[in-house]
């Protein structure tokens, strides 16, 4: 059992406040993004004087259990992140397990170093992921049904608007979701600012007015807008699902669905892997034909986990990929000791309260931020006091 020292991401797109309003500790005025639990290279954690990675080098077999390291190699398959975006993240998606391997060997092929700011594929390794909401939180994820889709566009006049509507009628298929946010996206096609304007004028009216058919999809375009105005994906917002949740409530994101976190805070668990492929609404590294061989265009609804209730206080999101689960538990001192399932390696992250963590090797107090590894061998773990943890494990 290691206290965790997470590492801090700068990205541009971060809040200033939230996340040190979260750990207890003072603001810079710089952005923190996101805050890394885990064993990526990008991103490392201190763990007892050493990064967690060289902790479980150390001795995978005890620390990661047999069946990881036979599943997963001798490496943390997840990752546990705080994550709180001030703006829109990047119209982005992520690669399946294959594409990720293909696409790693082929830029070191070509001699791209793997910390080149043009570099799209930084491992091996697939990236589903999961988000849980500690606040109010808005994203966009998968594509709408084409009928939906050209519905948010039916009362709208602008040129931009009508070159959308028509390939939607024509093709009302994932095939003409695909040309129209491959028009929206690619070099060659991408309206210029001028036409995203006018396409947010109308968009803006609309809302204004109490017209819109839909207040989430229009309020997110419009933000979109105020952040990167005159980029083609504020356009490609009117194609997405619109996704609220708030707090407890989950989104999972499979590989290959394009998505956007536009504000809140969260929780990610994902598989260990950096690789993101983005079509823009960044000022990050863009590569759309890489981006767009991986998008999945079939219309669903977002896959929102239902936590599965594994006791009074403790519920569980699960999704069907096989590198991480995720656990919340809710104690108060009425409880007393509450036992947490779990089987292999686990990341443990007090979101709120004072909470004790116990197990056969020691116990260890948890306040809002702080975080623990406990590795596999330590097989059970409780918690009492008065809070909530969240729990990474390997299924």
């Amino acid at each position: 059992m290691e206290r965790l020292d997470g590492a801090r991401q700068r990205y541009d797109w971060g809040s200033p406040e939230a996340i040190p309003e979260f750990l207890g500790v003072e603001a810079d005025g710089e952005p923190w993004a996101e805050q890394w639990f885990g064993a990526h290279p990008a991103g490392p954690t201190g763990a007892g004087g050493r990064t967690l990675a060289a902790l479980i080098d150390s001795d995978p077999q005890r620390l990661l259990g047999e069946d990881v390291v036979r599943r997963f190699g001798p490496r943390l398959p997840f990752l546990l992140k705080l994550i709180a975006p001030a703006r829109v993240l990047s119209l982005q998606v992520h690669p399946s397990l294959e594409q990720a391997v293909e696409g790693y060997e082929l830029e070191n092929e070509a001699g791209v170093p793997l910390d080149s700011p043009v570099r799209n594929y930084k491992d091996t390794n697939h990236k589903p992921e999961m988000v849980l909401a500690l606040t109010h939180f808005e994203a966009v994820a998968g594509f709408r049904a084409p009928r939906r889709a050209a519905e948010m566009l039916a009362d709208l006049h602008s040129p931009l608007a009508r070159r959308m509507r028509r390939t939607l009628r024509l093709n009302p298929t994932r095939f003409g979701i695909r040309q129209v946010f491959t028009d929206l996206v690619s070099a060659s096609t991408r309206p210029d600012a001028e036409e995203i304007a006018a396409l947010v004028a109308e968009i803006d009216d609309r809302l204004t007015s109490g017209a819109s058919p839909s207040r989430r999809v229009d309020a997110n375009v419009i933000s979109m807008w105020r952040s990167f105005p005159g980029d083609p994906g504020v356009a490609a917002a009117l194609l997405l699902n619109p996704v609220t949740l708030r707090p407890g409530e989950a989104l999972f994101v499979p590989a290959g669905s394009v998505h956007a976190y536009v504000t809140g805070i969260g929780i990610e668990v994902m598989a260990s892997s950096d690789n993101v492929l983005r079509a823009g609404l960044t000022t990050k590294h863009v590569d759309v034909p890489e981006m767009l061989a991986c998008v999945d265009y079939v219309a669903a609804p977002p896959v929102r986990p239902a936590p599965e209730y594994l006791s009074r206080a403790t519920r569980a999101y699960y999704v069907p990929v096989d590198d991480f689960e995720l656990l919340m538990t809710t104690v108060v001192p009425a409880d007393g000791r509450v036992q947490v399932p779990g089987r292999g390696p686990r990341i443990v992250l007090a979101t709120e309260g004072n909470t004790t963590i116990t197990t056969p090797a020691g116990q260890a107090r948890l306040t809002r931020g702080q975080a623990l590894f406990i590795g596999a061998d330590e097989r059970t773990l409780a918690v009492e006091g008065e809070g909530t943890v969240v729990q990474a494990d390997v299924p």
